[in-house]
């Protein structure tokens, strides 16, 4: 039986290989499925990923592991949940003994040797239980549910810093500031590729590109051809289901059965679940 995996070999895989595995934002039982099952159909390595306004504060670590769990016997396919954009030291730990299998520890908002402290002091802990961990170097701007950056407080990455970074952490992903941002864009986005290129020369671990929805489908492919090598996605996936839904009640406004008017979100979000995967390359590489 399969189990719930950390993203270490799946990751490393995907460098070697020169795609990215996506890791898909879900809030319940309907979008955790629907992205097992649609990596499934595409023989995809995923990660499942929740912020804290979902994991804390609406679904629940334990249900979301457990979801998991089914989803990871149930398909044959590398699967792995991840605690993305936590900054509670304390309840990542907590969420690790509970059952999750990689995390996000993000303390970019701190000052350089701040960042570095909190970091290692998670890659500490979460390596005793084989758990891989991702820190974010840089500031993306933006909205992702709870998080907030402000544009003027956004940055972009130091490959220098970010050589510094990786080696007195021992942190196992890199999420980099390249000119992505969380949300849907004000404007055509701009990313610095030369810098991803700088970074990808100097540092060895996986990077990591936030923000990827509503970033055209040839500037993420690019960034994958550069060394991107996870992807996340999570506002392109809840403005479909959210519409489909929608779409649902104006045709059918005595509806009140969730099985009925959920179906049509699940739906759309495939769609885009499914298209992402391609886009990332992850397909048949499960």
């Amino acid at each position: 039986m399969r189990r719930i995996l950390s993203t270490r070999e799946m990751l490393k895989k995907a460098k070697l290989n020169g795609y990215a595995v996506p890791a898909f934002n879900i809030h319940n039982m309907e979008t955790l499925q629907v992205v097992a099952e649609t990596a499934a159909e595409l023989k995809s390595p995923v990660i499942i990923a929740g912020t804290p306004s979902t994991i804390t504060d609406y679904a629940g670590a334990d249900y979301i592991v457990a979801m998991a769990e089914v989803a990871a016997a149930r398909y044959d396919i590398p699967i792995s949940i991840h605690l993305d954009h936590f900054e509670d030291v304390a309840e990542i730990k907590n969420y690790i003994d509970i059952g999750f299998k990689s995390c996000m520890i993000d303390a970019s908002k701190k000052a350089f040797e701040e960042n570095i402290r909190i970091v290692k002091d998670v890659v500490e802990y979460a390596h005793e239980y084989d758990v891989t961990v991702e820190a974010e170097l840089g500031k993306l701007g933006g909205r992702e549910d709870d998080l907030v950056v402000s544009e003027k407080d956004a940055m972009y990455t130091n490959p220098d810093d970010a050589v510094e970074f990786v080696a007195r952490t021992g942190v196992d992903s890199l999420a980099i500031a390249i000119g992505t941002a969380h949300g849907l864009y004000k404007g055509e986005p701009k990313l610095d590729f030369d810098r991803l290129v700088e970074i990808r020369k100097k540092v060895e671990v996986p990077l990591v590109l936030h923000g990827a929805s509503d970033v055209p489908d040839e500037l993420v492919k690019k960034a994958i051809s550069l060394g991107i090598c996870k992807v996340n996605v999570a506002t392109d996936l809840k403005i479909p289901f959210s519409n489909a839904v929608k779409k649902y009640f104006n045709e059918n406004p005595a509806a009140n059965d969730p099985r009925k008017y959920m179906t049509p979100g699940k739906e759309a979000m495939k769609d885009i679940v499914r298209h992402k995967i391609i886009v990332c390359g992850s397909n048949d590489q499960a």
